[in-house]
């Protein structure tokens, strides 16, 4: 009989998407900063163990340590996002639940918008000019 504790087996991936989604980050973010498809982060968030390139560029786009995706559990994670982040928009009050100020995040979601829209127009104007020139 097996009398060894079994430790929690890591989900390289799970942690990504939760840490991602703890910081407010969204996987069309998380892809451009990557320079990725959103579908390519969606299928590293399902992935089980990923590369330690690949986590270092996603720990750096994240600003997070490495350790944190490799180790993460969410009393060491609001830990440490309560002891670096100190933006007015997002704190970490002492029960470890998120509090942010909603009127910034507004704004927020507004800007990505905003950015997205002009990405998709600059792409049809590409796609129209190659078109054209065919």
């Amino acid at each position: 009989m097996n009398t060894d504790t079994a430790s929690p087996k890591v989900h390289h991936g799970r942690n990504v998407k939760r840490l991602r989604e703890i910081l407010g980050v969204k996987q069309e973010v998380l892809a451009d900063k990557l320079e990725l498809s959103q579908q390519t982060v969606s299928k590293l968030e399902n992935k089980e163990l990923i590369d330690d390139e690949t986590l270092g560029k996603i720990a750096s786009a994240l600003h997070i340590p490495v350790e944190t995706i490799k180790n993460f559990n969410d009393e060491a994670t609001f830990s440490f996002i309560a002891n670096n982040f100190h933006d007015a928009s997002i704190g970490v009050n002492s029960n470890c639940t998120i509090t942010f100020n909603p009127i910034e995040k507004i704004v927020e979601l507004y800007n990505e918008k905003q950015e997205l829209y002009e990405r998709m127009i600059k792409e049809k104007n590409e796609l129209i000019e190659k078109l054209l020139s065919k």
